[in-house]
């Protein structure tokens, strides 16, 4: 079983840059692997990171603007050539149906992988399974967006001095009854993972935010462009670092620079102007460990 981690493949926005590939973030979540928004290169960045495509069990598109998803074909060709053999679950906005065709089958390949559309058509949850349950919320772009959570299911944690206390170890641990397992365990929250997208500051992004283990979020401008941000449909570092504080956000990831800005540093200064908790700047082939349970 993997650990939770969030593998980033790419952080620039519009236009790559020397430094930053195209948008890509692999959470990868025990035997679940959720690709996010693959960009131009993807691929590639995958192979420098050390992931393999058969690690992919669900492709999650935003929007279809082309740093989000022109890597979307190479990906889904990649998966047939690899013989990935279990399904691949895609999950983009319905209104951008035909553009993932498109993407799906761009060029002519040995077609064999199975990746089951799932267009995402209003907001709420898309996908449940053994990871827990996926989530989507509209988002506020000049194109239709959805952003994505990942909502782990509370469970229980046994205390081992309670267990010791009544005498129980070995083998029986595992056969405890209900009403005995409340005794001899506390309250587990589930982790969440939040993945917010090209947006201006919107309700649905505070409701992906809410409570997250760890938010990745985008801050394509600084405060000093906040009009140029509103008027593209984006959030400059001080908003996102706003969603999150005000979200209880334990662990902040900022992605998607605009290539105007030569120092990342400033994203990082901006943002902890707002937020107080654990920030992280993104750059390209990061590895961000999910917070420890509290």
């Amino acid at each position: 079983m993997s650990p939770r981690e969030l593998v980033v493949l790419g952080t620039a926005g519009q236009v790559p840059t020397r430094t930053r590939n195209h948008n890509g973030y692999l959470l990868r979540w025990d035997a679940e692997g959720f690709l996010f928004d693959p960009g131009e290169g993807a691929q590639r960045q995958m192979l420098l990171a050390g992931v393999a495509a058969s690690g992919i069990t669900r492709l999650l598109v935003t929007h279809f603007h082309g740093d989000h998803c022109l890597g979307v074909a190479g990906i889904v060709q990649r998966l047939s050539l690899d013989r990935v053999p279990h399904p691949v679950h895609a999950h983009f906005p319905a209104e951008g149906a035909h553009f993932f065709d498109r993407l799906r089958h761009a060029t002519s390949f040995h077609d064999v992988a199975d990746v089951r559309e799932h267009p995402v058509t209003g907001p709420g949850v898309i996908a449940e399974g053994a990871f827990g349950v996926l989530e989507a919320r509209r988002l506020d772009h000049p194109v239709p967006a959805y952003g994505y959570r990942v909502v782990e299911p509370d469970g229980r944690t046994v205390v081992p001095e309670l267990l010791a206390a009544r005498g129980i170890g070995g083998p029986a641990v595992r056969d405890l009854e209900p009403p005995l397992l409340d005794e001899v365990s506390v309250p587990r929250r589930g982790q969440r993972f939040a993945f917010v997208m090209d947006t201006r500051l919107c309700d649905g992004a505070y409701e992906l935010a809410e409570g997250a283990d760890l938010l990745v979020i985008e801050s394509t401008f600084l405060h000093a462009d906040e009009r140029l941000a509103a008027e593209h449909g984006h959030l400059t570092a001080r908003q996102a670092a706003r969603v999150a504080a005000e979200s209880g956000v334990r662990k902040l990831v900022l992605t998607h620079f605009s290539q105007r800005y030569p120092d990342p540093e400033a994203f990082r200064a901006e943002a902890a102007e707002v937020f107080d908790g654990e920030l992280v700047v993104a750059a390209d082939l990061d590895r961000v460990v999910m917070p420890k349970r509290r």
